[in-house]
């Protein structure tokens, strides 16, 4: 990945890929990210990039109107966090639990997390929670969605993915942001068919919303919901 500038837009180039169209995206942290075929020169990408520069504007103004209340969370009791698309308040605690746990409505944190390790050391309890947490929940539905895909998966995988939702990489394996856990059960398994389909499509063509369309009609309304509340799954 490479960043480059197009007059006054940023975005970034992906390694290329067997694919007709070059494929531009408004990434859920504000980003912009440009995936070409494969054998297209960065200046190619460029001129892409500049004929679709007011398509770039008009969503980037989207974006940040959406994301301009974004919640900015505390580490204190009371404060609420998010988990599969329900708020669930925060206790303090100091006992011999579990780092975090989600007991009696409430997500339990360790109070000497905090003291020791600050806000970075409570971020990797609610990281590492819902990471295995979504091992299992995204194990769980991407086997009963690839079936009606039609495609095998070669694994999945939950980790901290930047920028970006979720990817399909070229040996079959889906990887999903953890945050994916703080969305609705609904959401999250569009944001599994989505990736599954991309083993059918590597890009967004209509050809690829069609397989989307035929295993989840109201994809539509799924993926607004994402673009319009994804700024609020966020610690």
């Amino acid at each position: 990945m490479s960043a480059r500038r197009v007059g006054d837009i940023e975005y970034d180039l992906l390694p290329g890929r067997s694919r007709k169209t070059t494929d531009i995206v408004i990434e859920r942290t504000g980003r912009v990210t440009a995936r070409a075929p494969e054998g297209y020169t960065p200046e190619q990408v460029d001129a892409v990039v500049r004929s679709k520069r007011m398509w770039i504007y008009r969503n980037l103004a989207e974006w940040r109107d959406l994301n301009a209340s974004a919640v900015v969370r505390e580490w204190v009791n009371g404060e609420t966090f998010l988990y599969l698309g329900r708020s669930y308040r925060l206790s303090l605690v100091s006992d011999d639990g579990p780092g975090l746990q989600l007991k009696d409505g409430r997500f339990r944190l360790q109070r000497r997390l905090i003291e020791n390790g600050g806000q970075p050391a409570a971020n990797q309890a609610f990281e590492t929670y819902f990471t295995d947490k979504g091992l299992q929940r995204f194990g769980q539905r991407v086997a009963y969605y690839a079936p009606k895909v039609g495609v095998e998966v070669a694994a999945v995988k939950v980790k901290d993915m930047g920028y970006r939702w979720a990817s399909c990489g070229t040996t079959g394996i889906l990887n999903f942001h953890w945050k994916c856990m703080m969305a609705p059960p609904r959401i999250i398994d569009y944001i599994g068919v989505h990736e599954l389909c991309h083993l059918h499509h590597r890009n967004h063509t209509d050809a690829f919303w069609n397989e989307v369309d035929k295993v989840m009609p109201d994809y539509r309304e799924r993926k607004d919901w994402l673009r319009k509340h994804g700024a609020s799954l966020d610690l």
